[in-house]
């Protein structure tokens, strides 16, 4: 008994001796990539990327679910972004909340008589909704699917810009979040088909009529330990990861994809739990 406890005392010691070690190299990455990555974004004038007529498209993803408290904020939040030539699909995926109301209610919807062409397969769709005050806002009520995916893939179907980026409803984006992902990805679009953003809680921080003010740390303990640990994940381990090409996830809270490798890989899974990991695998 006692050599079992001795053999497992220096397992446990040698495991977190080489995770500590993983994680401390993973830092030391991510540092050089994130000091790379800034001064290539000085060097670079994002503006020109906003005015330019090459600048491609892009389809916001929104699947919602129940979120009647928070959607009109998410949604107007993100019809703001610094960006040209935005769309943004939310998809109401069976709600029995009032998320599709306050969606009508706020943003002017009209049911639609548009075509609708299922590429990849989700649940059936009851109605498609258009904005006169925001052309840009495309609102997919469906039936549910029962999982993420199944919506993500709807407002696949429904968009029609050449780059999707699947975000949740709950989130809320920095103005300029989508100009510096696409930097990355106009470097070069034939070799960069996805690219990812850096999540964290919004706990502790000032929101105000859905946009971002300031940054702040909650005041709880717990809480400071789930910002900690969502830094950890998305800033420090998947830049060091993608600093050697070894990306294993692009989050499904804020990513984005080309849409056709996306809908020539299938689409999403429905019956996938992590919808984000099996797509990217």
């Amino acid at each position: 008994m006692l050599r079992f406890i001795d053999i497992s005392n220096h397992a446990l010691f040698y495991y977190y001796l080489a995770a500590n070690l993983i994680y401390l190299a993973l830092l030391l990455t991510a540092i050089v990539s994130s000091t790379t990555h800034q001064r290539r974004l000085a060097s670079i004038r994002i503006e020109l990327i906003k005015v330019s007529p090459f600048t491609p498209p892009i389809s916001v993803v929104m699947p919602a679910h129940n979120e009647q408290e928070c959607i009109v904020a998410s949604v107007f939040s993100t019809l703001q972004l610094d960006y040209p030539n935005l769309e943004v699909v939310v998809v109401n995926d069976g709600s029995t909340d009032r998320t599709l109301e306050e969606l009508m209610r706020h943003f002017g919807l009209r049911r639609a008589n548009v075509l609708y062409h299922a590429i990849v397969p989700s649940a059936p769709v009851s109605g498609i909704y258009l904005s006169d005050a925001y052309p840009g806002l495309i609102v997919v009520d469906k039936e549910p699917g029962g999982s993420k995916a199944d919506a993500n893939n709807a407002g696949v179907n429904a968009a029609t810009s050449p780059y999707i980026c699947v975000l949740d409803a709950d989130a809320i984006l920095e103005r300029d979040a989508l100009l510096r992902m696409m930097v990355v990805i106009l470097s070069d679009p034939e070799r960069i088909v996805a690219a990812g953003g850096i999540v964290r809680a919004v706990n502790g921080s000032l929101v105000r009529n859905g946009a971002l003010i300031e940054a702040r740390l909650p005041s709880g303990p717990l809480e400071i330990i789930q910002v900690v640990e969502y830094l950890r994940a998305f800033l420090l381990g998947r830049e060091a990861w993608a600093r050697w090409n070894m990306l294993p996830n692009i989050s499904g809270a804020f990513g984005i994809f080309r849409r056709d490798l996306l809908i020539r890989a299938g689409g999403y899974r429905p019956a996938a739990i992590g919808e984000d990991f099996d797509l990217v695998t």
